[in-house]
């Protein structure tokens, strides 16, 4: 499999000044890395739901018993 470029894309956003200060605040970063991890975070939520709608659908080979086992 090849590698995988990763392409920047320059975008322009209109945010209301509290809630980018709000975020800004909670990152600890400038205005762009704070707008990129709310995309990440709204990636991530979007994958993770994803993955509880399998809930229940899939069958795993071992137990929890014994995939704790494995960890040591």
């Amino acid at each position: 499999m090849g590698d995988v470029v990763s392409v920047a894309k320059k975008i322009t956003v209109d945010v209301s000044e509290d809630l980018l200060r709000e975020a800004q605040a909670q990152t600890g970063e400038g205005i762009s890395e704070t707008v990129r991890r709310g995309l990440q975070l709204l990636a991530a939520a979007q994958a993770f739901k994803e993955v509880r709608s399998l809930r229940g659908k899939v069958k795993f080979s071992k137990s929890v018993a014994e995939l704790k086992d494995d960890e040591t």
